[in-house]
């Protein structure tokens, strides 16, 4: 079975590609289980943020599992294939694991180091386990890579400091008016981003945080976790007109300030500058609303300036956690390796203990005279020769250093020992068996 990724990012497609092959302002768990239904992928994770839509399945044939994975982009977004298959990149196996651990280590983000992605994983991995659509490769793999995200966190300051969406928002306010002293704020959502752009807003000294949510309690509770104050969702134009920064991150599909609603409150001609940072993916914001003078408008993919900045800082912590993902990735091509081998070990396993109790049933009469504790002795000590015996073989099977090698070693034992018959039962059963079974695997 293989591991197969395909998605776009940040990296690879605009935003206006990728707030349409968004998933996260939908059900993703519904999302998953219908892509867990095609054929092709035993095994299925969607992971969906403002800066990526990515799939991860593990399936036999990597051809049909990525011709299904465009096939159900397609029909669930309503989208040509054609539209968004340039900008898709598709990694296999080990190359997928490495990317799955940078973008749970905060590498990948656009903002690099930024603290959300790791929580946004574990979700996405969650929404997919809750449903059954995960399996021993997937739990295996994000689980793994759960843990090079928390090391990356522990041996480096990557992720201290404020390296996140919203410092970005904030310092990109602060370019245009310098001080933030004596500035309004409005905040439009009360989500995760929401509260921590407004927490670094009242960080700077802003005159006022005024919140508003389609929800009146998450508006009324984050105004009251940043000393602001909350109105009503109907008021959305009075209190756009009375800001001077708009931060809006909410989950609608389509966008929920326009320019009338600007110029309504403004004229076509404002005397002083309005920002506004959309961080939604789809977009709160219609472009449009950036061609009325000035109004900066600046989306997800504005942020790149500061990503280079932020990436010129921390170069020598880039460095370590990239040296960190390499250990982890070189670990985890140890263990991939080593499940090749599993069938064959299996079925060593079974033909050792095959002829053990054969030998025992064969001796039965001479152990007719022992008591229970001395026959259970017996059982006990034939069953460690055979676990010693077996400890090396195994070990040096599971350590060879090419599948080729391996390969050879694996079809030469099963000859010797004729293992052909348990190594097909060993085959049938290996998706509830791992090297986890076989040997100490503490990650």
């Amino acid at each position: 079975m293989h591991l197969l990724l395909l998605g776009v990012s940040h990296r690879t497609a605009p935003v206006e590609l990728r707030e349409r092959l968004d998933f996260s302002s939908r059900d993703v768990g519904a999302a998953v289980e219908s892509l867990s239904a095609r054929a092709s992928s035993a095994e299925s994770v969607v992971l969906s943020t403002c800066n990526r839509s990515e799939i991860y399945v593990v399936g036999e044939d990597l051809v049909r599992a990525r011709a299904e994975i465009v096939a159900f982009l397609s029909e669930y977004h309503h989208l040509p294939s054609e539209a968004f298959s340039p900008h898709l990149f598709a990694f296999d196996d080990v190359a997928a694991a490495r990317h799955l651990f940078r973008v749970a280590s905060g590498l990948d983000s656009l903002v690099v180091g930024e603290p959300q992605i790791l929580g946004q994983v574990k979700s996405a991995f969650q929404a997919a386990s809750e449903r059954r659509c995960t399996g021993p490769l997937l739990t295996k793999t994000f689980h793994w890579a759960f843990g090079v995200g928390k090391r990356v966190r522990r041996e480096t300051t990557l992720g201290e400091g404020a390296v996140s969406v919203s410092f970005a928002a904030v310092s990109l306010a602060r370019k245009i008016f310098g001080r933030l002293n004596g500035r309004r704020v409005l905040v439009v959502g009360a989500g995760e981003i929401s509260t921590l752009t407004a927490q670094h807003l009242r960080s700077q000294g802003v005159a006022e945080i005024v919140i508003t949510s389609r929800t009146t309690a998450h508006a009324d509770e984050l105004a009251a976790e940043v000393g602001g104050r909350s109105v009503p969702w109907s008021h959305l134009r009075p209190a756009i007109a009375n800001a001077d920064i708009v931060l809006t991150a909410t989950g609608s599909q389509r966008p929920i300030i326009t320019r009338e609603d600007i110029e309504t409150g403004h004229g076509r001609k404002r005397a002083e500058p309005l920002f506004i940072i959309d961080v939604a993916v789809p977009r709160d914001v219609d472009p449009a609303v950036g061609e009325i003078e000035q109004v900066f408008l600046y989306n997800v993919d504005d942020l790149q300036g500061i990503v280079q900045e932020n990436i010129a800082r921390r170069g020598a912590e880039i460095a370590r956690a990239e040296a960190i993902v390499d250990e982890e990735v070189a670990r985890f091509t140890a263990w991939q390796r080593s499940r090749r081998a599993v069938p064959t070990v299996v079925a060593l396993r079974q033909r050792f203990e095959d002829i053990r109790r054969a030998e025992l049933r064969r001796l039965e009469s001479r152990l007719a005279g022992f008591s229970p504790e001395e026959r259970a002795r017996v059982d006990e000590v034939t069953r460690l020769i055979v676990e010693k015996l077996l400890l090396e073989p195994t070990e040096q099977l599971k350590a060879l250093p090419d599948v080729e090698t391996q390969t050879a070693y694996t079809e030469a034992m099963s000859r010797i020992f004729r293992l052909g018959d348990e190594r097909q039962s060993a085959n049938h059963d290996s998706s509830s068996v791992s090297m986890d079974d076989i040997a100490d695997d503490d990650h």
